[in-house]
């Protein structure tokens, strides 16, 4: 199971799901605060790199009690896929990759999904955008309105932003 992110320079972090497991029962015994599950990775700024954001998305998904055919897992792919794609074709800057975190709520069944990527001059439109029907592209910021209870971006300080949408999942 990868728990870790990898940079450029070194290799992906690993931890087993044993581990993991004694450390957050460690946590639980010594009264510290238990954060809600999240997972995050950084990716290559291209076609593939959003495909495989998404694989994993799904995987994480999976590991959270939501199985790839799920309505849950499947909003929360469209939404990764989506926000991936965007910031593949529209936010690259050579060099630099994109990062996607995904963060599950128990408590109000949503997963928040967040991607961010190095452009900083790019805004996103308060709205999503209408578009032709025959139009061959568009529709992206579309599903993430259907399929999220909100969305929007932040800055990312020195530079870039992060696009984020909030998903609900409910019980599987």
């Amino acid at each position: 199971m990868l728990t870790g992110t990898t940079a450029p320079e070194e290799g992906p972090r690993r931890t087993t799901a044993a581990a993991a497991t004694a450390a957050a029962t460690a946590a639980a015994l010594d009264g510290t605060a238990h954060e809600p599950p999240s997972w995050s990775g950084q990716f290559a700024s291209s076609p593939r790199g959003a495909q495989l954001a998404r694989r994993l998305a799904v995987r994480r998904m999976e590991e959270w009690g939501h199985p790839p055919e799920s309505d849950a897992s499947c909003a929360v792919a469209l939404v990764v896929g989506e926000l991936a794609a965007n910031a593949v074709r529209h936010g690259r800057t050579p060099g630099r990759d994109f990062r996607l975190r995904l963060a599950l709520d128990t408590a109000s069944d949503l997963v928040r999904v967040e991607v961010t990527d190095a452009a900083s001059e790019k805004r996103l439109p308060p709205a999503p955008p209408t578009s032709c029907p025959e139009g061959e592209s568009g529709r992206g910021l579309l599903l993430v309105d259907a399929l999220s209870l909100r969305w929007g971006s932040t800055p990312r300080r020195p530079v870039g932003k992060t696009v984020w949408a909030e998903v609900p999942v409910g019980a599987t």
